[in-house]
């Protein structure tokens, strides 16, 4: 904490009053501090500090990279395989096999889409569906969380006959999904197709033009809405100190700048 001039209690000379008031015209004041969040999965955190008071507006800025994170969760996942339908009267849960981003959201098996903090979160997917049989097909696809259907999030697709022997139709299925996730809560992509004859498809690098390879799925979420006003809030406060709540840390560094009005 840096401590800039300041004046005795029943004020200064000239000189004094007029470097005191210059430096709080250049920022320079005596009530700003840094605090670095509790680990080990700690929920809260406390400020001390003599100038915190009752009736103190305390304000948190992140100073470091852990900290900033933590505003915004998100992850991004694809799967580089075929996947494939036995029956079509078995669920199915969309395979994710590679991690391109993560940030407080992650998988934790092949199909699991975890989330290490409590928000309301934005779920999107886009499936690369493929049909080898003569005849229109449909393919439902929803979402489960923590193992159950979750209740309207089906969406049903329709896919045209293949074009010709050796010639598949192929339709992008996608879709968003807002969802409530408490800490740890999982979801899963679901499908079932009206066929077997239907697939999900991945396709490699192209050639004449050259072109990127085509993934079977992809699966991203992103935070966007908050538990409460901000991720780390002032819950409680008494003369001397100030305790934060936040999300369940395990990160070192998570620091943040503080300002102490009043």
């Amino acid at each position: 904490m840096t401590q800039f001039r300041t004046l005795p209690p029943f004020g200064g000379d000239p000189r004094q009053v007029s470097e005191v008031v210059r430096g709080i015209m250049d920022g320079k004041t005596n009530n700003t501090g840094r605090i670095t969040l509790a680990t080990g999965n700690a929920t809260t955190t406390t400020i001390y500090d003599e100038r915190i008071g009752y009736d103190s507006l305390i304000f948190l800025v992140p100073v470091t990279d852990a900290a900033e994170a933590d505003s915004a969760p998100y992850g991004a996942f694809q799967d580089s395989t075929d996947q494939t339908a036995a029956n079509t009267t078995t669920a199915y849960a969309v395979a994710l096999n590679t991690t391109d981003y993560s940030n407080g959201i992650y998988l934790s098996n092949t199909s699991r889409i975890n989330v290490r903090n409590y928000g309301i979160y934005n779920i999107q997917f886009s499936i690369q569906f493929k049909n080898t049989t003569n005849d229109t097909q449909d393919v439902d696809v929803w979402f489960r969380k923590n193992g159950s259907d979750i209740d309207n999030s089906n969406s049903r697709f329709s896919m045209p006959a293949r074009k010709s022997s050796g010639d598949p139709s192929h339709i992008i299925a996608a879709m968003n999904f807002i969802v409530e996730l408490q800490v740890n809560d999982y979801i899963q992509v679901m499908w079932r197709p009206s066929d077997i004859g239907l697939s999900i498809e991945q396709y490699g690098t192209s050639t004449s033009p050259t072109r990127p390879a085509v993934p079977s799925a992809i699966v991203t979420a992103n935070y966007i809405a908050p538990s409460a006003t901000s991720n780390v809030y002032v819950s409680s406060q008494q003369q001397g100190s100030a305790t934060l709540t936040h999300w369940a840390n395990s990160t070192a560094d998570k620091t943040y700048g503080y300002i102490v009005v009043g």
